[in-house]
């Protein structure tokens, strides 16, 4: 795929997830079939740009291209700033959010917030753009603030009149958080209206449902979120799938087993051994969330204090997996008495 001056593997973008999408994380999902992975948003409050967590988010060290940060604001002057901060740190691709539904975020009138001033748009994405004239700008938001006022085809439009270069879109609006199901309908409509690639976000969660939402809504590409966590293989499966139209058989247990202690690893690297156990423990429990026994596993490895213990404690539980299946198993593909 063509994506904003780049040759992509596939059409296939990781979502920008707050406390998820830091280096070690979008390094993997890269590695196993995304093309595009978005970092964590980034502040554009200058004040901020010495903190640990800011540096850290703008550590780009050993990343695949292309380098796409993310940046959150609602100050036109402040938003350029950030994009010129973080292009000249090594970011290829500036993103503009305005699809966080988040209160701290939306209370500032910041992520999805910005939806309801649409003259503020328009003031933000054209200094975002002409702070960076070579470097390409994107924007993700949802269908609208609330369902009343779903005016995702307006926000659409400003961005490419603005010279925004691609543009994601959450099938929700803010007001729905991500309760309820994700709608692609608003999709459908802005892909008809503006010439600029369109990026389908929201409950895609199988290869099956990557391939529906391509077909329905001719986006141009996908963006996976909350399917990733744990299951960052799942762009692999999504690739193979809309390039064959068959499915991948589950992956080995001892691959992933291997998959998630080298993530480990790079967490341990990045936050060093402390920060990296506390922040490895969410990722351990999205890897093995339905998977047999993982219930009674999960509540034991909250508990381990050090890398040793932690590692110790994922061998041991795949070790189990891998004696009863070669392949991984989740609960619901088992029988209801094996299961239980």
């Amino acid at each position: 795929m063509q994506f904003a001056g780049f040759t992509l593997r596939n059409n296939l973008f990781v979502a920008p997830m707050a406390g998820v999408t830091d280096r070690p994380f979008r390094q993997l999902c890269k590695k196993l079939g995304a093309g595009v992975a978005v970092s964590e948003m980034v502040t554009s409050n200058s004040l901020l740009y010495g903190s640990a967590k800011t540096q850290r988010r703008a550590n780009h060290d050993g990343e695949v291209d292309p380098i796409s940060v993310q940046i959150a604001g609602a100050d036109p002057a402040m938003m350029a700033e950030a994009a010129r901060h973080n292009a000249d740190r090594g970011a290829q691709i500036i993103d503009i959010n305005m699809g966080c539904p988040a209160k701290k975020v939306c209370n500032v009138m910041a992520g999805s917030a910005l939806m309801q001033d649409e003259p503020l748009v328009a003031r933000i994405l054209e200094a975002v753009v002409n702070a960076v004239p070579n470097t390409p700008v994107t924007l993700k938001f949802r269908t609208g603030w609330n369902r009343e006022n779903k005016n995702a085809p307006t926000i659409a439009r400003i961005a490419q009149e603005s010279g925004i270069r691609a543009i994601a879109i959450h099938g929700r609006t803010r007001a729905d958080q991500y309760m309820g199901q994700a709608e692609y309908d608003t999709i459908a409509l802005v892909k008809s209206l503006v010439n600029i690639p369109v990026i389908a976000n929201g409950d895609i969660t199988t290869p099956q449902k990557a391939k529906f939402v391509l077909d329905y809504t001719g986006a141009d590409g996908v963006m996976i979120g909350r399917a990733a966590q744990g299951r960052p293989w799942i762009f692999r499966e999504i690739e193979h799938f809309l390039r064959t139209g068959e499915e991948l058989p589950p992956p080995l247990v001892t691959e992933i087993l291997q998959v998630c202690r080298e993530h480990l690893a790079d967490l341990y690297a990045f936050y060093g051994e402390e920060t990296g156990v506390r922040i490895a423990r969410k990722h351990i429990s999205w890897y093995t969330k339905g998977l047999v026994g993982s219930a009674a596993f999960r509540h034991t490895m909250n508990q381990l204090p050090d890398v040793s213990a932690q590692l110790a404690a994922v061998d041991e539980f795949f070790g189990r997996l891998a004696e009863a299946d070669t392949r991984l198993r989740y609960e619901e593909e088992l029988p209801q008495e094996l299961a239980a």
